[in-house]
């Protein structure tokens, strides 16, 4: 079971996921932590729609990320956690539509994964900024609900708004066969009737 999980082609597209997370975050380092975070490597949470290695990926990817955080003993725990218990969730949801086709089924599918990104997120960090990292005044139910409704926002942006083409983009390479977004090998293409049949050998 697990030799057939762990292809080479899965590891290493588990690989690039990871990285680009903590590029995508490093690169906005000075404003991808803290109480308004602008974090496109959120985008990426989606990914496990399509690829079960994603999971792996997004966890080891916010790990290292995280690494750059003020909030360091927390965000090496619970944050990634966090996006480990968002991506299985979402990872369940393309399990669930697999057997689905049509726009409405994406649209659903795309849907129901990007909110559990959205939610873990948007719920437990906020608990871990106010009330861990956080003293007097600043350690509040109102600003954890002021927290929450921000993480909420820019969230459903990173998640939603550049989740999406990004799906839209990896579906649609799936569908014509790329092989560095499949997992199967690329069927050969039917012969047209102008080209002649090899002979059968005769017995």
């Amino acid at each position: 079971m697990f030799r057939n999980f762990f292809t080479a082609k899965r590891i290493c597209r588990a690989g690039i996921i990871a990285a680009l997370y903590v590029a995508l975050t490093y690169a906005f380092a000075p404003v991808a932590f803290g109480i308004f975070q602008i974090r496109p490597g959120e985008a990426l949470t989606l990914l496990p729609l399509f690829f079960p290695e994603a999971i792996p990926a997004l966890y080891v990817g916010c790990l290292l990320a995280n690494l750059a955080s003020p909030f360091l003993l927390y965000d090496l725990t619970i944050g990634p956690l966090a996006t480990l218990a968002a991506a299985v969730c979402t990872y369940l949801i393309g399990v669930a539509f697999r057997r689905y086709a049509g726009k409405g089924a994406a649209v659903l599918k795309v849907g129901l994964g990007g909110i559990f990104p959205i939610l873990f997120n948007a719920f437990v960090i906020p608990a871990v900024i106010v009330f861990l990292c956080s003293e007097g005044a600043d350690a509040t139910i109102a600003v954890y609900w002021t927290t929450f409704a921000s993480f909420l926002l820019t969230e459903t942006i990173w998640v939603l708004g550049l989740g999406i083409p990004l799906y839209a983009f990896v579906a649609n390479m799936r569908k014509r066969g790329v092989a560095a977004f499949t997992d199967g090998k690329k069927k050969p293409l039917p012969r047209t009737p102008s080209e002649p049949s090899q002979p059968t050998p005769q017995s």
